[in-house]
């Protein structure tokens, strides 16, 4: 069966929070990448990332990329939290794959956490 590639940036990584989801729908985890230094990633109070490509000012963000069932792809992303939805991400080699990303809206007045290169190293910060 065919599978889709997906960027997860946050809790749907291994060992977090919801990636039971991924794997309540058959996902397996791939590989560990980085996006290309074009994105910004901020914390929705603590719960949660959510990270945008910008034209200037972006770093490369930490990855997983997973191979999901294309009817799987749905389920996950109807569990994903409120302004999180699927994008094109463009990797550090400079090829696109599908990614989460998140809404200006839902990035408004929160702490940016680009500096920490990505999810994981934010919340190994936090202790």
């Amino acid at each position: 069966m065919a599978t889709v590639q997906l960027a997860v940036n946050g809790t749907l990584m291994r060992g977090l929070k919801l990636n039971p989801n991924m794997l309540a729908v058959g996902a397996t985890f791939s590989h560990e990448a980085k996006t290309a230094p074009e994105y910004r990633i901020w914390t929705i109070a603590d719960e949660h990332p959510a990270m945008q490509r910008v034209a200037a000012g972006g770093v490369s963000v930490a990855l997983e990329i997973w191979d999901v069932p294309p009817e799987g792809l749905g389920v996950v992303l109807q569990q994903e939290p409120p302004g999180l939805c699927i994008g094109k991400v463009k990797l550090e080699d400079g090829t696109f794959v599908l990614g989460v990303l998140g809404e200006a809206v839902l990035c408004e007045g929160q702490q940016e956490i680009s500096r920490y290169g990505g999810w994981r190293n934010y919340i190994a910060q936090k202790g």
